[in-house]
């Protein structure tokens, strides 16, 4: 089984959203395993928040492994604000 990690860039807001989603498409057709890694991020929007829930549900769909254990406060602090509370997300929230 092939696997690539994904680095979420320090920033993730609706200015970055689109080439960071082209980058992770290609990325996701090329493997069956795919890692977030979230220690650099320390900016994220609304935008940035849809983005990672569209890249768990495309990742599933598709029948392939996704790992990921949030840990960056500014995702978790979003998360909270916004009242988010989708079960896809959660089970990579800690608990």
């Amino acid at each position: 089984m092939s696997s690539i990690a994904i680095n979420l860039p320090t920033e993730l807001t609706i200015a970055q959203v689109e080439e960071f989603k082209s980058t992770v498409l290609d990325l996701i057709a090329q493997q069956d395993e795919i890692s977030i890694n979230d220690s650099d991020i320390i900016r994220i929007d609304t935008t940035g928040l849809q983005l990672i829930v569209a890249i768990i549900i495309y990742v599933l769909s598709l029948n392939k492994t996704l790992v990921w254990q949030c840990s960056a406060s500014c995702i978790l602090e979003s998360i909270k604000k916004l009242g988010i509370n989708e079960p896809i997300l959660n089970q990579y929230l800690p608990h």
